[in-house]
């Protein structure tokens, strides 16, 4: 039993091939996204902070939180979606969060938002 599990793991391993850069919570990233409208198809940058990472394997994802005009909004990306085309660090953290989740940076508006 246990050997077909370890076979099923390594097949998803190999199908599963996306090679993006490291990044860890506090990092500010650009996750260009695929999106069609009707017949096109086009790309969309996000750029945000890294607030979670989620899961292992084939379930990881990590979410997103942006400021854009005023407003923040969060979105949760799948690691393995065939909708990501790149994924790109702008900046490391300088320091290593205290925690795994940053939802404290929802309360905190502007540049104290920003981790330094």
């Amino acid at each position: 039993m246990v050997d077909k599990l370890m076979i099923v793991e390594e097949q998803l391993r190999k199908n599963l091939n996306k090679e993006y850069p490291e990044f860890n919570q506090g990092d500010i990233v650009k996750v260009y996204y695929k999106i069609k409208e009707k017949e096109r198809e086009r790309i969309h940058p996000v750029e945000g902070i890294v607030i979670r990472t989620k899961g292992s394997m084939q379930k990881r994802s990590f979410t997103v939180r942006r400021l854009a005009y005023g407003e923040a909004y969060e979105v949760t990306f799948p690691y393995y979606s065939p909708h990501i085309d790149k994924v790109e660090v702008v900046k490391k953290s300088r320091r290593r969060p205290r925690r795994a989740k940053l939802y404290y940076l929802r309360r905190r508006a502007g540049k104290k938002a920003a981790l330094t």
